[in-house]
């Protein structure tokens, strides 16, 4: 902002300058001859002057170029470093999960063991125990079996029976629909 500021008031005065140079020499009550010196005088001021312009604003432009390489050359210095200190954090946290991994890994494979262990202990007992429940239970579901089997086999013929007569329902049902949709079709293509 200062910047601009600088450069509209240097644009100002000199612009200011030779207007008021410009004025002066016309309202001024003089020859010509003294007129056309005073222009040249005036005109040889405003090139001093803009002379004097030009060369401070190839200073400022000089030093705003100097700072922008500077300023562009430490940027560059610190993404390089960030990007150091980016890679090692980095491979330091993967290095670290890694070893944590691989501990965890050695833990539970151990405690997996012992799990299976106590498992199959447990296993073999409630095998045991399961084996001697098992055989009364297999000859109270004979005997259950056999009755149902009855009870089925008489409901499974009963159901063979209602099964054919609703088969004949059916086939009249479809017969019938059959017929209507032949009539109607003829209806149609009567049309």
């Amino acid at each position: 902002m200062a910047e601009g500021n600088n450069r509209s008031f240097i644009l100002g005065a000199f612009l200011g300058s030779v207007v008021g140079a410009s004025v002066a020499l016309i309202l001024a009550p003089k020859s010509g001859r003294e007129l056309r010196g005073d222009l040249n005088q005036g005109t040889k001021q405003v090139m001093g002057r803009a002379e004097d312009f030009k060369d401070t604003v190839q200073e400022k432009s000089s030093e705003y170029t100097d700072k922008a390489l500077e300023k562009g050359s430490e940027w560059k210095e610190k993404s390089v470093e960030f990007s150091k200190q980016a890679a090692e954090s980095t491979s330091k946290l993967t290095k670290e999960v890694t070893d944590k991994t691989s501990d965890l890994a050695q833990d539970v494979s151990g405690k997996t063991k012992d799990f299976a262990q106590d498992v199959s202990g447990k296993t073999k007992d409630l095998a045991k125990d399961v084996s001697g429940k098992s055989k009364d239970f297999a000859k109270d579901v004979k005997q259950k079996t056999k009755s149902t089997v009855k009870d089925v086999s008489k409901k499974a013929k009963d159901f063979k029976d209602d099964s054919k007569e609703t088969i004949e329902e059916a086939k009249s049902d479809m017969q019938e629909v059959k017929d209507n949709a032949k009539e109607e079709a003829e209806k149609l293509t009567n049309k």
